[in-house]
């Protein structure tokens, strides 16, 4: 059965070239076109698209508006391409992300073109990831009281069974961005140890991601300096087209190796690194994304007797490195990602009151 698309965008020369390139696949079929938000909303219900690809500046309802409605009124995977999308307009992105789009292709400044192979096949290959993601209907997040249930069921477990942790490994990628806002707006600015994270995310756009949630949560965040050793209370992300390790002194370092399964700087990597460091006073933590980055990593974490977590398939929005993970069996526990940071801070409960 074909993937169901949706294209929303009001410059009919895109329209016509996002229809060859994506009808050019046998699992895709475009099933409706709309110019603005407004037509693109009134659409949904009769053609019932599995994805819906739009672009941001449009007349009548642009793109953050529109994504705004359909999560609120008939959830599906949002992909938005846009020109605007660039790296240096990156604010507008993690907006589209927080209202609830999935994820972001940028358009080609110099325009869109059926010849572009990579393209092409890139857009095709999110779409058709795009077509199996879970979404929700957008709503502000609390935590339920069965949440917090859960964290108090694990605090006995976490803190007698891990009393030494001394780092905090992240390693994200497809819906990361609205995950790891999740997880850090309810970490405390007395957070007592580093917090090392690998996210996926396209070259020149780290820095509006780290200055997005630089806005939202209580811990300050930085790119990784060589030489520095991490200092608690504080998150650190590896430099764009880098790996990000530990010298055998505990200092960052970095690394121009070949990519790690098409990454560079790769969660596996990194968690490895951190693992013969550290040890067993390390918290590995992998969340959603595609793939198997970071599975071999959590392995590391496990193997050097360190404590593991996985965001839950029902919260991911792509099931797949938490679950290479947890096949591999070298995951404790497996946690809805509104449950990981009091997983956490369940850890740390004894220094945490002591603060």
């Amino acid at each position: 059965m074909s993937i169901r698309v949706l294209l929303v965008e009001d410059s009919q020369i895109a329209l016509v070239i996002l229809k060859r390139i994506l009808n050019s696949s046998s699992q895709i079929e475009v099933v409706g076109e709309a110019g603005n938000g407004l037509e693109g909303l009134s659409l949904i219900p009769q053609v019932q698209p599995d994805v819906i690809c739009t672009d941001l500046h449009m007349p009548k309802m642009n793109g953050l508006k529109f994504i705004t409605e359909v999560m609120a009124l008939y959830p599906r995977p949002i992909l938005v391409i846009s020109v605007s999308v660039q790296k240096d307009d990156t604010h507008q992105i993690f907006q589209l992300l927080d209202a609830g789009a999935v994820d972001i292709f940028p358009k080609p400044i110099a325009g869109l073109t059926i010849n572009n192979e990579m393209l092409k096949q890139e857009l095709i290959n999110k779409v058709k990831i795009l077509s199996g993601v879970k979404v929700f209907t957008k709503k502000r997040k609390s935590l339920s009281s069965s949440i917090s249930l859960e964290a108090e069921n694990i605090s006995a477990f976490s803190s007698s069974l891990y009393p030494k942790i001394k780092v905090v490994v992240i390693g994200a990628s497809t819906g990361g961005p609205q995950a790891l806002e999740e997880l850090f707006t309810q970490l405390p600015s007395n957070f007592p140890v580093p917090i090392i994270c690998v996210q996926h995310i396209y070259l020149g756009f780290l820095q509006g991601l780290i200055d997005w949630l630089a806005r939202i949560c209580q811990l300050p965040i930085y790119i990784a300096q060589p030489g520095d050793r991490p200092k608690p209370g504080r998150i650190y992300f590896p430099p764009e087209k880098q790996h990000l390790e530990l010298d055998a002194q505990g200092r960052f370092v970095y690394s121009d190796a070949l990519p790690v399964l098409g990454h560079r700087p790769s969660i596996t990597v990194t968690f490895e690194s951190v693992a013969k460091f550290y040890g067993k006073a390390t918290a590995g933590v992998l969340l959603t994304g595609m793939g198997r980055d970071g599975a071999e990593g959590m392995q590391a974490i496990a193997q050097a007797g360190g404590f593991t977590v996985a965001q839950d398939e029902a919260t991911s929005v792509v099931f797949g490195m938490p679950k290479e993970a947890i096949n591999l069996g070298v995951v404790k526990q497996v946690l809805p990602i509104q449950a990981i940071a009091p997983m956490l801070l369940a850890l740390f409960q004894h220094k945490l009151s002591k603060d």
